[in-house]
């Protein structure tokens, strides 16, 4: 897929499981929906907070394309302000969601940094983990992940920006630590997709370092996902808030594909899928 390094066969193993590999078997990368259903996440709290409203905006976005559905139920917002919930908060939020999202068809991943609420998503129909804290903030995420059997999304992050880092060999070295965590509770390798965090604990240079340098994190041998969808990074070149970022979220998940990025994370689904698709169009015109 418009790779500009490698391509995706040379830059990671095939994965075990096995909706893992439907999902990254397909030439362009696969598209990931947001579906935050909280009052305060960055982009768009507050608009799917209500049952219905985020029934339908998950129906919306599988016919816009998207193969998989992100569900969060707490917002992770990366810019240091986002107010916790408890684990009885964010399941009273997905319990009349998430169950007939899964039913829907599409894979369901389940957006929790919260290993009680992980069980109980993957238990409801849930196919996929995504911990924002890569297993290192519960110490239980990682034994309920094996316990299922899910694939996990392990994302980079930070408690706090430091602007003196090499953020990459700070990616490298929190994924080192969590694919240790993976592999002592017995995680298959094959079942963990990386993601480096962009937007979190970065600042936005850093977040484009990134993106830049995406595909010096191919020797880890896994998949890549990655979500800059309407991240604060693209203010900082071009101000706007958050809803106005569309083309910078373009921008930046289409330099992710060519770098092989094989997942990508977006608020705005149909306009993601178009571009990727076109790129794919283009570069096999060749």
């Amino acid at each position: 897929m418009i790779a500009t390094t490698s391509s995706p066969a040379e830059t990671a193993e095939p994965a075990d499981h096995r909706l893992l590999r439907a999902l990254l078997q397909r030439p362009c990368p696969a598209v990931m929906g947001v579906l935050n259903i909280t009052p305060d996440s960055f982009s768009d709290g507050g608009q799917f907070l209500a049952p219905e409203s985020a029934i339908e905006q998950a129906r919306r976005m599988i016919a816009e394309g998207a193969d998989i559905i992100d569900i969060g139920a707490e917002s992770t917002r990366p810019y240091g302000d986002a107010r916790a919930v408890s684990a009885a908060e964010e399941l009273r939020r997905l319990q009349p969601i998430l169950a007939e999202v899964a039913a829907l068809g599409t894979p369901v991943s389940i957006d929790s940094m919260k290993a009680e609420v992980v069980a109980w998503a993957l238990d409801a129909g849930a196919a996929i983990a995504n911990d924002v804290w890569g297993l290192q903030r519960d110490p239980d995420m990682a034994a309920v992940v094996a316990s299922c059997g899910a694939p996990v999304i392990v994302m980079h992050n930070r408690n706090d920006v430091d602007p003196a880092l090499d953020i990459i060999d700070d990616i490298r070295a929190f994924f080192t630590r969590s694919l240790g965590i993976a592999a002592q509770a017995g995680i298959p390798r094959g079942n963990i997709v990386l993601d480096p965090g962009i937007g979190f604990g970065k600042t936005p240079e850093q977040s484009m370092i990134a993106l830049a340098r995406l595909d010096e994190l191919h020797d880890f041998g896994l998949p890549l996902l990655v979500g800059a969808s309407r991240k604060r990074f693209i203010a900082a070149v071009s101000p706007s808030e958050p809803r106005q970022r569309l083309g910078g979220s373009i921008a930046a998940h289409l330099i992710a594909a060519q770098h092989g990025a094989r997942i990508i994370r977006t608020h705005d689904v149909a306009q993601t899928v178009q571009a990727l698709r076109v790129a794919q169009a283009i570069e096999d015109s060749q």
